[in-house]
């Protein structure tokens, strides 16, 4: 079964619908057995989806990169030792 490490890593390409049918299957389980995945999830979602409503006030073309920058900042930020 996937951890809470794996749905992390995972969820992004889930959102998109790249993942194989055995990937999505097994994020799946995870997620009905998991309320704090489900969550981030959610969230995930949520995210995206205020990201494709906002219209950028300047062509930046930096704009992309730092956010990957400061999105990865934040998930290093937030890991539990053991994770």
């Amino acid at each position: 079964m996937l951890s809470c490490r794996d749905v992390t890593e995972l969820a992004t390409d889930y959102i998109e619908r790249s993942l194989s049918l055995r990937a999505r299957l097994a994020l799946r389980l995870h997620l009905s057995l998991c309320v704090a995945c489900r969550t981030y999830l959610d969230q995930l979602r949520k995210t995206v989806a205020l990201l494709r409503q906002a219209a950028p006030a300047a062509s930046d073309p930096d704009i992309a990169a730092r956010m990957v920058t400061a999105a990865r900042q934040a998930g290093e930020a937030g890991k539990k030792p053991n994770d």
